[in-house]
């Protein structure tokens, strides 16, 4: 477990607290959270963010909307609910894990549906709490999977931040870099700033800091040059939703820093949990694909650096086909190409 947390449940008070993230690395500040509207608002401006890290927000939202409801109506209780799940659905588009979570919380909801609302209200918060502890516990079996594939005196290049802030405390590429890092196998780690809102410089390399991970920091179009320079062993990286087909949705640029290890014979490794793939999407083309304010292309942090006026395009995510992924690193274990047989074998192997 790292030592980063980044969400935390409290029962007695009800209170879901965020480290916000879009503050970081320069202020480390934490936001009280006590109604599902404001989780929404956090998942939509990047108080909260990374696949894994959304969902258990999402799922902690409707306990607090479950814990709104002060009536009797077990039947009130479900549709208030339903009304937040809606909403919170709504916050982001890409990130699976989102739905993936509403979906376990409102399945919860159907089973005990008719039964007392103190009941209904209590089996939501320990299916929300199931989900963050299952989440650490996923993510910390990948790192350890994963770092299989890692070899000694590796340097290993990673894109935006995959770490335990984009999830419940662990992480899935940095997941796998830190459990690497304990087997003393990481020479040095390249962190890409990743444009537009810098979450590699502000994020990840203040993760690996605190844990005295060998890192240094780079911009996004020096990837080319250094694998060229044949200083570059292996790339990792997580993933927002992933196909049935193994085509991988991850931060805008990911596709770049793909396309260019390929070229330079350096495999590229996504590490995300099974409630990542989404085996309706037979591919990439059909995953939802979020644009974002322009205000993030034209500055940042408040200096503005396009002229004002500017048209902006701002996707914040691109799609990695599979023929560029070496593997996919879950909980559960490799996945490997062909992805249509060996991303659908992971799903049943823990029946």
């Amino acid at each position: 477990m790292s030592e980063i947390r980044p969400i935390t449940w409290n029962s007695r008070s009800r209170i879901l607290t965020l480290l916000d993230q879009t503050l970081l690395p320069s202020r480390e500040e934490y936001i009280d959270y006590a109604d599902p509207e404001a989780v929404a608002e956090a998942i939509s401006t990047l108080v909260v963010r990374g696949a894994p890290a959304i969902g258990c927000a999402a799922a902690f939202g409707l306990v607090l909307a479950s814990y709104q409801y002060s009536g009797t109506s077990s039947k009130e209780l479900s549709a208030w609910v339903i009304d937040a799940a809606d909403l919170l659905a709504d916050s982001r588009p890409t990130a699976v894990n989102l739905t993936w979570a509403l979906e376990r919380m409102l399945g919860v909801l159907e089973k005990t549906g008719s039964e007392e609302t103190g009941r209904i209200q209590n089996a939501l918060e320990a299916e929300a709490v199931a989900i963050f502890n299952e989440d650490i516990a996923s993510c910390a079996g990948m790192g350890d999977i994963g770092a299989g594939l890692v070899s000694d005196n590796a340097r290993i290049m990673t894109y935006c931040n995959a770490g335990a802030l984009a999830t419940a405390g662990y992480g899935t590429a940095l997941g796998v870099i830190r459990s690497a890092h304990k087997m003393g196998k990481v020479r040095a780690v390249w962190v890409c700033e990743t444009r537009p809102v810098l979450q590699g410089a502000r994020l990840t390399y203040w993760e690996l800091m605190k844990e005295d991970i060998p890192c240094t920091l780079v911009t996004d179009n020096m990837v080319g040059s250094l694998m060229s320079a044949g200083d570059v062993d292996l790339v990792v990286v997580g993933a927002d939703r992933i196909a049935a087909n193994g085509d991988v949705a991850n931060k805008i640029g990911t596709y770049t820093v793909a396309v260019l290890a390929e070229r330079h014979n350096v495999p590229f490794i996504v590490a995300a949990p099974l409630s990542t793939i989404d085996l309706s999407k037979a591919t990439g083309e059909s995953i939802p694909i979020e644009e974002r304010p322009p205000g993030e292309i034209s500055g940042y942090g408040g200096v503005d650096w396009a002229p004002k006026g500017a048209k902006v395009y701002n996707p914040a995510f691109d799609v990695t086909p599979a023929d560029l992924v070496h593997a996919i690193v879950t909980e559960r274990g490799i996945a490997q190409a062909p992805y249509s047989s060996s991303l659908k074998a992971l799903f049943s192997s823990g029946d």
